[in-house]
C-alpha cells in the first residue's frame, strides 16, 4: 500500500506550480544569500581594515557603491545580455529583466536551443525547478563580487568619479561577455569548457582586469606604497571570515538545485581552501621565521580561487592537491616572481588580485582539466563524456579547452577593460588629484574611519555633554583630560 505524500508536497496554488520544488528554491535563495553577504559586508569590511586608515572609508565605500550600481544595471539589461537569448555567440542580447511574466516562469539556462548544422541538440538545456526571479538574483551576486575583487587592485588612489562611470560600463561590456561566453551558452559553453562556479568567468576577469586597470590608474603615492599596513587585523579576520563561510553558497548553488553535487562541491570547497591556508602559513614560517595573519587570509583566498572551476567535479583527495599546489604556486608568484619581474613592480596592484585570483584561478582552471572525475562530470555538466587529462579518453582535449578558454579571458579582459578606461579619462580624470591622495578619505568623502579623542582635540565636559545630562551626576569624568581613549560619531 502506498503512503500518501503529505498536503505540502502536493497542495498547487497559483504560487505553487507542479514544476516549484521548494526545497531547490529555499536552497538558491540561501546560496544567492551567502554569496551576496561575501560582498556585503563580508569584502567591505575586509577592505576597510586591510588598507591604511586614511583610506578606509574609500576602500568600503568602492564596494558598497559597485554591489548596489551592479544590481540595477543587472536587471535593467545586464543578465540577459550573460544569459539571454544569444545575439552572437559570446553575447546575449540585452533586455529587462523586471517584468513578473519574465520573472515567475520557470528558469532555464541557456534561453536559446542550440543545434549543429546536422539538426542534432548541441547541448540540453537546463531547467532547474525554481523561477526565474531566483535565477537572476543568484547571478546578480556573483556579477557584483566580481566587480568588488576587481577593486581591491585600484584601491587607495582611483577617482571616486572615474570608479562610479566604470563599474556599468565594465559589467555590460566585459563581464557578460565572459558570463555569456562559458555560462549562458555561448561558444565556450557549448564546446565543453569546464568552469563549474567562476574560475575563469569571476576570478581570471577580476585579476586580469584588476591588473590592467591598476596600470590605467596609476599607482599609488609613493609613501602609500612603501608603507601599507591593515588598519584593523582583527576586523579584516571577520571581513575574511564572512568571504570563506559565504563560499559554500557560491560553489554549493553552482549545481542550480540542492543535489548531491552540491554537497560535493561545499566539501571541496572547505577541504581546499583549509588546506591551502596552511600551506602558505607553512611557506611564510619556512622562509620569514613567523606565521603572518594577512598571508593566511592570502592563502584562503587562493585556495577558495583554485577550487571554484571545479568544486563539484574533482574528488575530494583532489581538492587537497589542489590546495597544497593553490597554497604555494600563488606565494611563489606574489613572494618571489614579482620581486623579479619589472612588470610586476611597475603596475600598482594594491592588494595583489593578479596573484591571489589570476593566478589561482588560472591554476584551478587547469587543474580541473586534469583532475575532472568522469562520474561527477556526468551529474552536472551539459556536455556528454567529459573528463580530466589524468582519466585519459578524450581528456587531453579538456585540458587543451580549459587552456584555449584561458586565453580568451584573458585577451577580453585586458581588451575591454582598457577600451573603457580610456574612453573614462577623455572625460574624467582615472586617478585622484595630489592633496586628495595626500590626506585620503577627508578630502574625498569629508568623512573617516576612525574620531578618536585626543586626536588634537582636549576633553571638553560642556561640549561632551557632561553638565546637561543626568547622568552626569553619577559618573565623574575621566581626570585624563589629554589621554582620553574612545570613538566619537558626529551625528
Amino acid at each position: 500500500m502506498t503512503t500518501p505524500l503529505p498536503e505540502a508536497y502536493t497542495k498547487l496554488s497559483p504560487a505553487v506550480p507542479q514544476w516549484l520544488n521548494k526545497g531547490d528554491n529555499a536552497w538558491q535563495l540561501t546560496a544567492a544569500t551567502l554569496v551576496g553577504i561575501q560582498s556585503m559586508p563580508g569584502l567591505v569590511i575586509l577592505y576597510a581594515s586591510i588598507v591604511k586608515k586614511k583610506w578606509a572609508v574609500n576602500s568600503a565605500f568602492m564596494a558598497l557603491y559597485a554591489f548596489a550600481a551592479v544590481l540595477i544595471c543587472w536587471v535593467l539589461v545586464g543578465y540577459r545580455m550573460a544569459f539571454g537569448d544569444q545575439l552572437i555567440p559570446m553575447w546575449g542580447k540585452g533586455a529587462p529583466s523586471l517584468g513578473q511574466k519574465f520573472l515567475i516562469r520557470r528558469a532555464k539556462v541557456p534561453e536559446s536551443t542550440h543545434y549543429h548544422d546536422d539538426g542534432r541538440l548541441e547541448s540540453e538545456m537546463v531547467e532547474p525547478f525554481y523561477p526565474m526571479a531566483s535565477l537572476v538574483y543568484f547571478q546578480f551576486t556573483f556579477a557584483a563580487i566580481t566587480m568588488i575583487l576587481l577593486a581591491g587592485s585600484v584601491l587607495g588612489r582611483m577617482n571616486i568619479k572615474a570608479w562610479m562611470a566604470f563599474v556599468p560600463l565594465w559589467l555590460l561590456f566585459s563581464y557578460t561577455v565572459g558570463a555569456f561566453s562559458l555560462w549562458g551558452g555561448g561558444f565556450l559553453y557549448h564546446w565543453g569548457v569546464i568552469d563549474y562556479s567562476g574560475g575563469y568567468v569571476i576570478h581570471l576577469s577580476s585579476g586580469i582586469a584588476g591588473f590592467t586597470a591598476a596600470y590605467w590608474v596609476g599607482p599609488r603615492l609613493k609613501n602609500d606604497r612603501e608603507r601599507f599596513p591593515p588598519n584593523n587585523v582583527l576586523l579584516m579576520l571577520a571581513g575574511a571570515g564572512l568571504l570563506w563561510m559565504g563560499w559554500s553558497g557560491f560553489n554549493g548553488g553552482a549545481p542550480y538545485a540542492a543535489n548531491i553535487d552540491a554537497s560535493i562541491a561545499v566539501l571541496n570547497t572547505n577541504i581546499c581552501a583549509a588546506t591551502s591556508l596552511l600551506v602558505w602559513t607553512s611557506l611564510d614560517v619556512v622562509f620569514f621565521g613567523k606565521p603572518s595573519v594577512i598571508g593566511a587570509v592570502q592563502g584562503m583566498m587562493t585556495g577558495l580561487v583554485c577550487i571554484t572551476p571545479g568544486a563539484g567535479l574533482v574528488q575530494s583527495w583532489a581538492a587537497i592537491v589542489m590546495g597544497l599546489l593553490s597554497g604555494s604556486i600563488p606565494w611563489v608568484s606574489m613572494m618571489v616572481l614579482h620581486k623579479k619581474s619589472t612588470l610586476l613592480q611597475k603596475v600598482d596592484d594594491t592588494l595583489g588580485v593578479f596573484h591571489t585570483h589570476a593566478v589561482a584561478g588560472l591554476l584551478g582552471g587547469l587543474l580541473t582539466g586534469l583532475l575532472a572525475e568522469p562520474a561527477l562530470c556526468r551529474l552536472i555538466l551539459p556536455v556528454g563524456n567529459t573528463r580530466g587529462a589524468f582519466y585519459g579518453g578524450n581528456g587531453g582535449i579538456q585540458f587543451l579547452k580549459q587552456v584555449v578558454a584561458a586565453l580568451f579571458v584573458i585577451g577580453w579582459n585586458i581588451v575591454s577593460t582598457t577600451i573603457i578606461l580610456l574612453a573614462i579619462r577623455l572625460f574624467i580624470p582615472l586617478r585622484m588629484p595630489e592633496d586628495q591622495l595626500l590626506i585620503g578619505d577627508d578630502a574625498v568623502h569629508g568623512e573617516e574611519a576612525y574620531a578618536l579623542w585626543g586626536d588634537g582635540e582636549k576633553y571638553d565636559p560642556t561640549k561632551h555633554g557632561w553638565n546637561n545630562s543626568s547622568y552626569a551626576e553619577e559618573i565623574a569624568p575621566s581626570p585624563y583630560i589629554n589621554g582620553a581613549r574612545g570613538v566619537t560619531i558626529n551625528l
